[in-house]
């Protein structure tokens, strides 16, 4: 099974596909989607469609797992991530991908056992789970704390669906 995994931002998404095997689990890609932040909501979310559109068609994934928006602080910023997050829902349903969405605290609980880990500690356990290769491009600036939550989201996927336990180093 390929999971496409979703943290979802206006800003900055991150996206992770990970493959699911009765035996492993493989990063097959990872990264960002980013928008210019000195352009409309209008066009940032038509460059997301853009790029999730692109992932879909380029990797075929059977599944898309996306973080829940669960808590923000700033209601301006959780409504233009929650466009986002529809036009993500839309690009699925275009791609005729199913979705499934997890609550931070789940994807957190189910990836590293603690329900209120941080960014490190979730960056640590994906690692574990899928490899040091799992790391931010050298000489580039990236968000790389945003793919490993994708990563993590997908995850915790293949946990929910195939009960693939996860502990601390990769056992």
């Amino acid at each position: 099974m390929l999971i496409l995994g979703i943290d979802p931002g206006t800003a900055t998404t991150g996206y992770g596909l990970v493959k699911i095997t009765k035996k492993t689990q493989e990063s097959i890609s990872f990264g960002l989607i980013e928008t210019d932040k000195s352009g409309t909501q209008a066009e940032r979310l038509k460059e997301i469609h853009k790029e999730m559109m692109n992932l879909f068609r380029k990797y075929k994934p059977d599944v898309m797992a996306i973080e829940k928006i669960f808590f923000a602080r700033n209601v301006k910023t959780a409504i233009s991530v929650g466009q986002a997050q529809g036009v993500m829902l839309l690009s699925a349903a275009k791609a005729k991908t199913e979705v499934f969405e997890y609550g931070p605290g789940q994807i957190k609980k189910i990836v590293t056992g603690n329900g209120r880990a941080d960014k490190k500690e979730i960056q640590r356990s994906v690692r574990s789970v899928l490899g040091a290769k799992v790391r931010s491009k050298k000489k580039k600036k990236t968000h790389f704390d945003n793919a490993a939550d994708a990563l993590a989201v997908a995850l915790c996927h293949a946990h929910m669906v195939n009960g693939v336990k996860y502990t601390k180093g990769g056992d």
